[in-house]
């Protein structure tokens, strides 16, 4: 079998170019010049030319020294994730979370805040302007130093264009140049995806990055799921893969669904079906929050409610197991934070009806990112693009 590509390393870029030999450094450790050359085969002189394009351009920094064998210790290099910084956006049916990062996807301010989606693009998309800029300020860098913009958005996206197609939850922005509006203040690249693909991502890349097999589930207002096979985010055609919340759960009740056909996972195990079903009992739950609080509060009806959703979400999920026979699935979601109850739903069904070979080595767990899956996945979707060899060849002019 031959070995899977690094997508860092495309098959179509020369590998005496500053962009490749870029790629070697990406990890962080240091090197010498006679390391790289040794390790690429090429001559020092080439190397040499190649380090120093590279500090010039902010991309590589000096970390020292090596030990000597004899004579003066060789000088080593390191990739400088501060020369650059990124905006990540996750914006939610409700809320919004940005972030700035540097090129290591390490945080280095945020912000959280209500905003519905509902409203439009307009206002939506100026706000998101209003906060990374303010970011941007508080970290007291020049905009001059953002290299690209990640956003993730609640429904299906044209990932080639940045533009929402069809979203059923985003009235006005079926269509709209996301990346052109958010470009007028930010003249940079600017990628736009579907929020659960990059959770996925961030998930994957700040977690989980020796697991090529992967499923994240993000469970809320609605219910979806960003697929990682082999390393890559799966799309699908036109960017729908993972819309678990409208399959139709087996032997589950007919309720309608606002997708118009009826018994869809997420109108029994949403988060707004669970509160729903809990109002007819005479609790007051008016949010997803409400509904964890809930939980945590040890209320008996709302844990055994939520416990149910896990094993509808579960039916779902086991056949995805057998289809897809990820090594993890992680689950996430404002409606997750309730904890270990909806996790042992859904672990009571996969494991029950997957089949054994699919779930012998099947991790089933919480989210690690403490709600920043989606910032981290943005950033990291920016970085995998202008970190790549061509973009670097292209900066330093290579």
């Amino acid at each position: 079998m031959a070995p899977r590509s690094d997508p860092r390393r495309p098959a179509d870029v020369r590998p005496n170019t500053a962009g490749s030999l870029f790629q070697l450094l990406r990890d962080g450790q240091p090197r010498t010049r006679a390391d790289l050359a040794a390790i690429t085969g090429l001559a020092r002189s080439t190397v040499a030319a190649r380090i120093e394009d590279l500090l010039a351009a902010g991309l590589l920094a000096p970390t020292g020294e090596a030990a000597s064998t004899g004579g003066r210790p060789p000088a080593t290099f390191a990739f400088n994730p501060a020369a650059r910084i990124v905006v990540a956006v996750d914006l939610g049916v409700s809320h919004a979370r940005v972030a700035v990062t540097d090129l290591g996807g390490h945080v280095l301010a945020e912000d959280t805040f209500e905003l519905a989606i509902a409203d439009g693009p307009e206002p939506v998309l100026g706000r998101v302007v209003d906060v990374a800029r303010a970011l941007v300020r508080e970290v007291g860098r020049p905009e001059a130093d953002v290299v690209g913009m990640g956003v993730g958005l609640p429904g299906p996206v044209e990932h080639a264009s940045g533009r929402p197609t069809s979203p059923p939850i985003m009235p006005g922005w079926d269509g709209y140049d996301v990346p052109g509006r958010l470009g007028e203040a930010f003249p940079i690249p600017i990628l736009v995806d579907n929020d659960v693909n990059i959770m996925a991502l961030g998930e994957h890349e700040a977690v989980w990055p020796d697991v090529d097999d992967l499923l994240y589930v993000k469970i809320a207002t609605g219910i979806g799921a960003g697929i990682i096979s082999d390393g890559t985010i799966q799309r699908g055609a036109q960017g729908a893969a993972g819309d678990l919340g409208h399959i139709a759960v087996p032997g589950g009740a007919e309720v309608p669904c606002r997708c118009g056909n009826f018994g869809c996972l997420e109108a029994i195990a949403g988060g707004p079906a669970v509160a729903a079903a809990l109002r007819e009992k005479g609790l007051e739950v008016a949010s997803n929050a409400a509904l964890v609080e809930l939980v945590r509060s040890g209320n008996l009806e709302a844990t055994l409610a939520l416990r149910q959703a896990g094993r509808e979400i579960g039916a779902v999920l086991a056949t995805c197991v057998n289809l897809l026979n990820p090594s993890v699935i992680v689950i996430g979601g404002a409606v997750a934070e309730a904890g270990e109850h909806l996790l042992a739903g859904i672990r009571e069904v996969v494991y029950t009806r997957s089949l054994p070979l699919a779930t012998q080595h099947l991790r089933i767990v919480a989210s690690r990112t403490a709600g920043r899956a989606g910032v981290l996945g943005a950033a990291a979707m920016v970085t995998q693009h202008v970190l790549s060899a061509e973009q670097i060849n292209a900066l330093v002019g290579d």
